[in-house]
């Protein structure tokens, strides 16, 4: 099984082997290969048919978004073109006919292109104007910076499962914006509609997250400064996307201090039934390097709601993650005999790709991989992963370009 892992820091998109443990060997993870990049990219997303990837560009001066081609199951990944965005992106995502992208105070579509290369951008989203204030920026200094604005503004971006539902996670005024996606074959236009403000649950939650269960119905918000994972459950009857808070649970420790902490990615298992998945995995990074960070996993029941308030369990991680300690976990092959599901695992603190298992049980770590440092000596941070199998969840397919 192979995946794709980026960076913060270093211009390189690395390609990575894993190999599951058997009965007489140990798991190994191993660099297939490095492909020159426009810049270091904090988030990878495909196209629905996989043949393209999409990724936040930190360039200089100005901010990007990128297109890259998938070619030979990713031992060759080729730049295709780039567009600027406003601010410093947080996430990306794409449908077949445009690419979606966050951060901070704003957001851009770009219509796409037949050959997978970025188009204009058709639309224009605004999370500051006439919204109220900023209750992160409350908060004042924190640690690691605030990159542009990012960790106090708008973070993320992905679909419903039937693409019909666009969810931005705005730490910055703690809500979930909500927005019908208008399919249409008019390229040029703007393809969001209706959109809709749904508040967190608690004061200063942040959330940075929100991630759909397979069924449609549910969704997960994972609040970064309170580490908090909230499940909605879409409202019925309401003009747009609206949604209704059911269960929150704490995904470190009840007797740590959630300042310590800053909460990172919420998912939920591949298999063996990719509609139903049976746990929801959830990880928090630690403020300093000395505070090492948490994975939690919980329960679901077949329509997404948490089966209990409680843990299945909680793995303290290796280090901090520094900025990352992101999880992706990997597709369920056909066939596969055993239970264990894995998880990769990034970390920008020393610049480990992690590898873990979960047996029902408990999480362990299985292999690991450090990505060296630049060229200039300092840690490449790594940032997230995405699998070159099947994925689940984040991308969908409205119309095929012709």
């Amino acid at each position: 099984m192979d995946f794709i892992v980026g960076t913060f820091n270093h211009p390189v998109l690395y390609t990575i082997h894993f190999v599951p443990p058997t009965s007489s060997s140990t798991a190994k993870l191993s660099l297939l290969c490095d492909h020159p990049a426009i810049a270091g990219h904090s988030w990878l997303s495909f196209s629905p048919d996989k043949k393209h990837l999409y990724a936040t560009a930190w360039t200089e001066p100005k901010p990007s978004v990128a297109s890259y081609r998938i070619k030979s199951s990713g031992r060759e990944i080729q730049f295709v073109n780039a567009k600027h965005v406003s601010a410093l992106p947080g996430y990306v995502c794409a449908n077949s006919t445009h690419l979606f992208s966050v951060g901070g105070p704003t957001g851009e579509v770009f219509r796409l292109e037949a050959d997978g290369s970025i188009g204009p951008q058709v639309q224009e989203l605004d999370f500051v104007t006439d919204q109220g204030e900023n209750v992160s920026e409350k908060r004042g200094e924190v640690a690691h910076g605030s990159f542009g604005g990012l960790r106090h503004g708008s973070h993320s971006v992905d679909f419903s499962p039937d693409g019909e539902v666009l969810y931005v996670a705005d730490i910055g005024r703690n809500c979930i914006w909500t927005y019908s996606v208008k399919k249409t074959r008019d390229m040029a236009e703007a393809p969001l509609t209706k959109q809709k403000r749904v508040g967190s649950t608690r004061d200063g939650d942040g959330p940075r997250h929100v991630w759909p269960h397979p069924g449609g119905k549910v969704v997960y918000c994972l609040q970064e400064h309170t580490s908090m994972v909230d499940v909605f459950a879409l409202a019925e009857g309401e003009e747009g996307a609206g949604l209704e808070f059911k269960q929150g649970v704490k995904i470190i420790p009840q007797e740590e201090d959630v300042k310590k902490y800053w909460a990172d990615e919420v998912r939920v298992s591949t298999g063996p039934d990719p509609l139903k998945p049976r746990y929801l995995y959830a990880s928090t990074r630690g403020l300093q390097a000395e505070t090492k960070g948490w994975i939690a996993v919980f329960k679901l029941n077949d329509d997404g709601s948490l089966a209990s308030d409680e843990s299945i369990h909680m793995w303290q991680t290796p280090t901090s993650g520094g900025l990352a300690n992101a999880i992706e976990p990997a597709p369920w092959p056909k066939g596969k005999q055993d239970d264990v599901e894995y998880l990769a695992m990034t970390d920008s603190q020393e610049g480990w790709v992690f590898m873990l298992s979960f047996d029902g049980k408990e999480i362990r770590e299985v292999a690991r991989l450090n990505m060296g440092k630049t060229d200039d000596g300092k840690v490449v941070g790594c940032a997230t992963a995405v699998w070159l199998g099947e994925q689940k969840g984040g991308n969908v397919d409205f119309f095929r370009h012709r």
